[in-house]
């Protein structure tokens, strides 16, 4: 989901707000500026399943945390697991098949055709064992990243097909300012410029840089998109939470 999309209209409603009579500007060009700003993961994705199976394990609920790596959820993959140990036993049967035959050959009892084809056997099920050891290591589902979960779209037992959301996960130690300032601000505002935010779910000030602006003006609003990070490590911070950002001009 594309936060800045969803709150592209309230920023922009915000921004020409902030740009009324409610904070003038001064001729001598260090007035502060203010605009609305959200907090968003940078990291941020629906895990989905893979396989037809049934979920074996999924202990995680709203909220919980998780590192990278770490197994999110598991499938019983008995079947998976017995058609993978009879394309196993195929494999090696072809294997001492082409040994047998190249023996053959060499004492020529059969001719090069039987070798070709033993060989084109050996292929072919080594195909079939590594397909199937691919289908097998998705039975495990692990964390792309640390995070934690935003939603559980599945439950433990319940039998899932290929594309079925399982859980939606978030970098909640990565956050994001996205917020619509005046293309203008461009003239002076650059990426390392600092500014402060105040969080009103947590009636709290922080202090923020400027990381990136976007690359396309909008030519209706005259504005442009404008990304920030909070400095230092705060916790309590979450997605979705909102504030206003203070600009000093040329700081």
């Amino acid at each position: 989901m594309n936060l800045k999309s969803s709150f592209a209209g309230l920023l922009a409603a915000g921004l020409l707000l902030s740009h009324s009579a409610a904070w003038p500007q001064t001729q001598d060009q260090t007035a502060d500026d203010r605009v609305r700003v959200q907090f968003a993961a940078r990291h941020h994705t629906v895990l989905s399943s893979e396989l037809s199976a049934k979920i074996a394990t999924l202990k995680l609920r709203e909220g919980d945390s998780f590192k990278a790596g770490q197994t999110l959820v598991t499938f019983d993959c008995s079947l998976f697991r017995s058609q993978l140990a009879k394309y196993q036993a195929s494999a090696e049967a072809a294997r001492q098949t082409l040994k047998v035959n190249r023996r053959l050959a060499e004492l020529q009892s059969i001719g090069s055709l039987e070798v070709d084809q033993a060989e084109a056997r050996v292929k072919e099920t080594e195909a079939e064992v590594a397909a199937m050891r691919t289908t097998v290591s998705k039975c495990t589902l692990s964390a792309p990243f640390s995070g934690r979960v935003a939603k559980v779209q599945a439950e433990a037992y319940q039998f899932v097909s290929p594309g079925d959301p399982l859980l939606e996960i978030l970098d909640t130690r990565r956050l994001e300012l996205q917020m619509i300032v005046p293309s203008r601000w461009l003239a002076w505002l650059k990426p390392g410029n600092r500014f402060t935010v105040q969080v009103e779910e947590l009636d709290r000030e922080y202090t923020g840089r400027v990381v990136r602006t976007g690359a396309r003006i909008d030519p209706v609003s005259q504005s442009i998109s404008l990304a920030g990070e909070v400095e230092g490590d705060h916790p309590e911070l979450l997605p979705g939470m909102s504030g206003w950002a203070t600009f000093k001009r040329g700081k």
